[in-house]
């Protein structure tokens, strides 16, 4: 079976369906296809289950011939299933005149299924895409699966030593924790564990480098959406700063310490130190 995805959206957006997609094409034995911004495409590699992604640029007013080639490209392939987080007239013109039976969306004329609102996470929250078609979605036991290159190549990466290893994941700008602190907070640190190995994963850079990189450190403290949600597939121990409380599922291992006020700034060094156990 063919699943069919329409993805708008951001990398963080993106990244927030992984789980989602990954269960329909489990729960339904089949592989994925996702039109999607290009710029996003490396999210979607991630996942075993991608057959291909189909570039196209939601969020930059396609003209009338891109809505025509997309129509083109659901056409050729037998899909049996469409999730479309897109909205829109012309999104449902063209899907009411591809031949895929069933449609699901969170509203439009071309959905023969309507995915009804769902609380909780963020990539919880499209579960109601599944539960339309009778599938679930458990998106805290969504974990990624990594090439064992990239991991290797992350753990050589390490600073040398037999303690454990914090990764720490600024998301940069104006708006971040400052660049000085994030500097100071190792020293700080082995004041108290004289044998921790850190490193410092800077904005940007391959996906598939930084998932490798989380999912092979001990702990990760970083104020990055993206990073803090590879943390979590990855299942490996997080300090999220500034992160949205309803952005990130509530369990074990996983502290999220909210910017003050005034902002992350002005967050308080002790506060950081007293999330990673300090």
């Amino acid at each position: 079976m063919r699943v069919l995805a329409l993805s708008p959206g951001s990398v963080q957006q993106q990244l927030q369906r992984l789980p989602a997609l990954a269960a329909v094409a489990d729960q339904l034995g089949g592989t994925l296809q996702v039109a999607a911004p290009a710029a996003t495409r490396e999210v979607w590699t991630l996942l075993p289950a991608m057959e291909k992604l189909i570039p196209f640029p939601f969020d930059a007013a396609p003209t009338l011939a891109d809505w025509a080639n997309l129509l083109g490209s659901v056409r050729e392939p037998d899909f049996q299933v469409c999730l479309n987080f897109a909205e829109g007239r012309q999104v449902n013109l063209m899907l009411s005149m591809s031949h895929i039976p069933t449609r699901i969306a969170s509203s439009g004329f071309a959905s023969t299924a309507i995915a009804t609102p769902t609380e909780g996470w963020s990539a919880q929250q499209p579960q109601g895409f599944l539960s339309a078609i009778g599938l679930s979605l458990d998106a805290n036991s969504f974990r990624l699966t990594l090439p064992a290159t990239a991991l290797n190549e992350a753990r050589a990466q390490q600073p040398a030593g037999e303690g454990p290893m914090l990764l720490l994941a600024p998301g940069g700008g104006s708006h971040d924790w400052p660049a000085e602190r994030w500097h100071s907070l190792p020293d700080a640190i082995r004041t108290r564990l004289a044998t921790l190995r850190c490193s410092e994963l800077p904005p940007g850079g391959s996906l598939l480098s930084r998932a490798a990189s989380i999912a092979s450190a001990d702990v990760v403290l970083s104020s990055c959406p993206i990073s803090q949600l590879l943390a979590v597939y990855s299942g490996v121990p997080l300090v999220a700063l500034g992160a949205d409380l309803q952005q990130l599922p509530a369990r074990e291992g996983l502290k999220a310490v909210p910017a003050p006020a005034c902002g992350l700034p002005s967050l308080d060094p002790q506060d950081v130190l007293s999330a990673l156990g300090f």
